[in-house]
């Protein structure tokens, strides 16, 4: 099997050796033993975040296929324990569900929960760093279960120690902490405004799940098999934190937030400014484009190869940089690829 049937890209090449795992005792046995042969090991998730090379992967995937979710209810909070395998969105249905409220603007993120303090994923407003109480790892260097709080993930915009110190340690579990609340504050202006309420102002965790599908389904951000704008690994770029100074050269109608680094610059608008439109491709026969519905993803058609995603990942890269003097980072990970570089 390719690569490209397990990722929501739909490109890269085969591996030696694919195994699903369904069992965390599995899983942590798995890795350490082809850790202790010193073999070349892939753990893939969800596929949701990842941009594989075409070429064949030396070495084994493991797919994490864990499953199981623990429960503790208090008089205004409930903790959650979650296996890395568990689908996110699934997760996000089930605490919106029972009126648990901490997550509900993160619904239809794909792929699995041991990936989302990886990347610190957020949206809309809320951040998984923000509800995580612990995260229990593999650290594949001694072999050990190990479990980190919140303050020793060091979480930062779409970071965390897990991503500056990748492949050093395996997720096999997350505990959150999420409010018992009917009510939950909206901080995001677009989500606040599909609503029809105020930044601040308040809804049910249902109305912002409701909400936050139909925003990220109208920028082809659900993944679903009727939609070619959803054939995509999500923001392929991230937003870019800048200095005030740098930020106060950009032009006032470039959105931007305040981040603890500096100033947050939307790398939609910096990459829509640098000429890129919508559905934008290199040739016409080209099978990687930007997303009709969303400048930020970039889309593959059947017959898609990772080299033209590169190509044209590096294209756009190098547009805004000679534009605005900015380099936007990819947000996903890249294996057995890399983009080219500035010029």
């Amino acid at each position: 099997m390719r690569l490209a049937d397990l990722t929501t890209l739909g490109v890269g090449g085969a591996p030696d050796v694919l195994r699903t795992c369904v069992a965390t005792n599995e899983l942590i046995e798995r890795v350490r033993k082809l850790d202790d042969a010193r073999e070349n090991v892939l753990i893939l998730g969800g596929g949701s975040n990842i941009v594989m090379g075409d070429e064949p992967f030396r070495g084994t995937v493991l797919q994490v296929a864990t499953r199981g979710i623990e429960i503790k209810a208090g008089e205004s909070t409930v903790r959650l324990t979650i296996a890395a395998g568990e689908p996110w969105d699934e997760l996000v249905e089930l605490c919106v569900v029972n009126g648990w409220s901490g997550i509900e603007a993160l619904s239809g993120i794909p792929g699995l929960v041991g990936a989302t303090p990886i990347q610190n994923v957020g949206a809309y407003g809320q951040e998984i760093s923000q509800v995580i109480e612990s995260v229990r790892v593999l650290d594949r260097t001694t072999g050990s279960i190990e479990v980190f709080d919140n303050a020793e993930c060091m979480f930062e915009y779409r970071s965390s120690i897990f991503k500056r110190e990748p492949n050093r340690r395996l997720i096999v579990a997350v505990d959150i902490s999420l409010r018992i609340d009917s009510q939950c504050i909206v901080r995001y202006a677009d989500l606040a405004a599909y609503l029809g309420i105020e930044v601040g102002g308040s809804a049910t965790p249902v109305e912002v799940r409701s909400a936050v599908l139909a925003l990220r389904a109208a920028k082809g951000m659900v993944v679903d098999i009727h939609d070619e704008d959803s054939r995509s690994a999500g923001s392929f770029f991230m937003n870019p934190i800048v200095s005030e100074e740098i930020a106060s050269g950009i032009p006032a109608t470039c959105p931007r937030y305040p981040a603890a680094a500096g100033v947050k610059l939307s790398a939609a608008w910096l990459i829509e400014d640098a000429g890129v439109t919508k559905g934008w491709r290199l040739t016409e026969d080209a099978h990687a484009r930007v997303s009709k519905k969303h400048t930020l993803a970039i889309v593959t058609t059947s017959g898609a190869t990772t080299a033209e995603v590169i190509e044209l990942a590096d294209h756009i890269q190098q547009l805004v940089f000679t534009k605005h003097a900015i380099t936007l980072e990819p947000e996903p990970t890249l294996v057995n690829c890399a983009l080219a570089g500035l010029s």
